[in-house]
């Protein structure tokens, strides 16, 4: 484990739609930055967010957590966000650029 508890990302270049589950979800890869390097993820983000809207976008994610199994996939990050009253996901975010894996303070 690592001593991270969670830290700024970005959308790496990839945002794939992931087919087969109860509730839409997009297979994201995320930049933690050269000390972490890129980690896989899967968010039910798809009521707010487009593909194109995820690249470049820096969020918070956790990745102290063990990997967890969703369907065929690995996810290695916990992604965050907010549930609105309709039961959508607002992604934590930051208002100011930082660089890929900067820590919470």
């Amino acid at each position: 484990m690592t001593s991270y508890g969670f830290s700024y990302i970005f959308y790496h270049k990839k945002c794939l739609l992931f087919s087969g589950l109860t509730r839409p979800a997009y297979k994201l890869k995320v930049d933690f930055g050269p000390e972490l390097g890129v980690k896989k993820s899967s968010a039910q983000i798809t009521e707010l967010y487009s593909k194109d809207e995820l690249v470049g976008k820096q969020v918070l994610a956790v990745v102290n957590f063990p990997p967890k199994q969703i369907g065929s996939f690995m996810s290695e990050c916990l992604v965050t966000g907010l549930h609105r009253p309709d039961g959508s996901v607002v992604l934590s975010s930051v208002d100011m650029p930082l660089p890929n894996g900067a820590k919470l303070a």
